[in-house]
């Protein structure tokens, strides 16, 4: 029989985003002739992965090969950027023609000050000599005022409209990069081989085949909501959602699959205080230069956000919810599915979709560091209670209505607990103050003894129950000829690590204050020169 090629038009269907990539499916039908059938589906992305290419379908036929060939073209075959190109085009024409009329308006100025100058000077000689009357020097010399007044207004306006005109020319241009700068006007296309097997004598049998194909330049990313309300963490799950695939994503299933990416942010730590041994360095020429000492900044404290009163005719109304995506529980990933569609253009923009809200338990409770600042953090220690692996990404903090900050959360693991620093509460204050220093030798061999004692003052001004972990630190010597003795605390430490650190376990009722008194002395020998003492 006749090999016959057929040009199938396919829209894409069905979205499956992972991180970096999609999963592009395409489905179209059409009648086909008995025999030996090629049906191409063009004008796919040039950067497809060609070993990705999947086919299937229904009908009468069998699929003999599968080939990958490319399409050469002098110009884009992207509707929406040749739409563009051509907008770019026409207001290039008419950012010309501005220009034009700006040059013909500069000439008649020129032309008209020329005039006015010479004949400014004969009307002022036919004047004096009585060659003309004075009356018709004037009405001479309104006219020519009255045409350069015109034509520098004209001027005026025709600068304005290059401005305009420029601005929506650089839009143009931007959009048009944002689209094709991973794209070269070349296509790919895909060649199906069938033999399409007759159903009743030569009719022509219906086929309906579904194509699929992996590019790059996609991505999602995860963003979250985590309000703090009544003990209670409600966490809203955002999918964000880009591409710059070469094609437009039409409103279709899209699909959201898992990524795997960590970064964790953390209430701050204390570093080992360690006390050692001076020993004079080797000092070079290029090293005697002076340099600075570190700088430090501080962010402000985070402002309350100002909301109005519900009015009274939507007092009695009910809240208004979002739409979660279903979700799909894999071997190794999950897939989420948003209930609405969304078209996803190939500009790089973002396209935010709700993937789920999750009620977690939490405990609350509030860390301070007083060595490293006077704030005391709260922080929510959440259980992962649901089914979902939670990505990465980006938190804003709310307490109630109120935004408090932003951090990032690390990968969640279901049952998996978490501490989320929720901002610094105010109403916990803390102090930490030098309250004894001495110097001095022992009578015996010379050691020089320092001797040093902090207090610090916690107090709880809010309205309810806190529960604190206070965090401070005693030195850690590393060299023989330096001890550090007679560490001591009131109250007692609840935790103390090899690295000097100390640790505090307080409940404070609402209005109660409490003090915490560390000591210690630290023996150097007789002369050690000693690095790293803070006072």
């Amino acid at each position: 029989m006749t090999r016959v090629t057929t040009q199938l038009t396919a829209p894409i269907v069905a979205v499956t985003v992972y991180p970096g990539q999609a999963r592009i499916t395409r489905r179209g039908r059409t009648d086909l002739t008995p025999g030996t059938q090629t049906v191409t589906v063009g004008s796919l992305p040039w950067d497809l992965h060609s070993d990705s290419v999947r086919v299937s379908g229904r009908g009468s036929a069998t699929v003999q090969g599968v080939d990958i060939r490319t399409e050469r073209h002098t110009r884009t075959p992207d509707a929406a950027v040749a739409d563009l190109t051509a907008q770019r085009r026409d207001l290039e024409t008419g950012l010309a023609e501005l220009a034009d009329f700006d040059r013909v308006e500069g000439d008649r100025i020129e032309y008209l000050q020329t005039l006015s100058r010479r004949g400014g000077r004969e009307y002022a000689g036919a004047v004096a000599s009585g060659a003309a009357p004075a009356e018709r020097a004037i009405e001479w010399g309104q006219t020519i005022a009255a045409s350069l007044t015109t034509a520098l207004a004209t001027r005026r306006e025709l600068v304005e409209q290059r401005r305009l005109v420029q601005e929506e020319l650089d839009r143009l241009i931007r959009e048009i990069s944002a689209r094709i700068q991973p794209q070269v006007p070349d296509r790919r296309e895909v060649a199906i081989e069938l033999e399409v097997t007759a159903l009743a004598g030569d009719e022509p049998a219906p086929v309906e085949l579904e194509i699929s194909y992996l590019v790059d330049g996609a991505h999602w990313d995860s963003a979250y909501d985590l309000r703090l309300a009544d003990s209670a963490l409600t966490m809203t799950w955002f999918g964000l959602i880009s591409q710059n695939t070469g094609e437009d994503w039409p409103e279709c299933e899209l699909r959201l699959s898992t990524a795997r990416p960590a970064i964790a942010v953390h209430v701050p730590e204390l570093d080992p205080w360690y006390l050692a041994k001076y020993e004079p360095p080797v000092m070079r020429p290029q090293m005697m230069a002076a340099r600075g000492g570190p700088m430090t900044a501080s962010l402000p404290a985070p402002q309350a956000m100002a909301y109005g009163a519900t009015s009274d005719a939507m007092a009695g109304a009910p809240e208004i919810t979002s739409e979660i995506a279903t979700v799909e529980q894999g071997a190794t990933a999950t897939t989420y599915t948003p209930r609405r569609p969304i078209a996803v253009p190939a500009d790089g923009t973002s396209h935010r979709a709700t993937v789920a809200t999750l009620d977690l338990p939490v405990r609350l409770d509030h860390v301070t560091v007083p060595l490293r600042g006077s704030e005391a953090f709260l922080r929510a220690t959440a259980t992962n209670s649901s089914e979902h692996a939670i990505l990465p990404g980006h938190a804003a903090l709310f307490h109630e209505a109120e935004y408090v900050g932003s951090t990032e959360l690390p990968p969640w693991a279901p049952g998996e607990e978490v501490e989320l620093a929720l901002g610094i509460d105010d109403r916990v204050r803390v102090e930490r103050e030098l309250v004894r220093r001495s110097v001095g030798k022992a009578a015996i061999g010379g050691t020089e003894r320092r001797e040093v004692s902090y207090k610090i003052t916690v107090g709880n001004y809010g309205p309810a129950l806190a529960n604190l972990t206070v965090q401070d630190q005693a030195p850690v010597s590393r060299d023989p000829a330096i001890t550090v003795r007679d560490v001591t605390c009131r109250p007692r430490e609840t935790d103390r690590t090899e690295l000097g650190v100390l640790t505090w376990k307080i409940e404070l009722q609402p209005g109660a204050k409490t003090e915490i008194v560390v000591g210690f002395r630290v023996d150097v020998g007789k002369g050690v020169q000693l690095v790293g003492w803070r006072e």
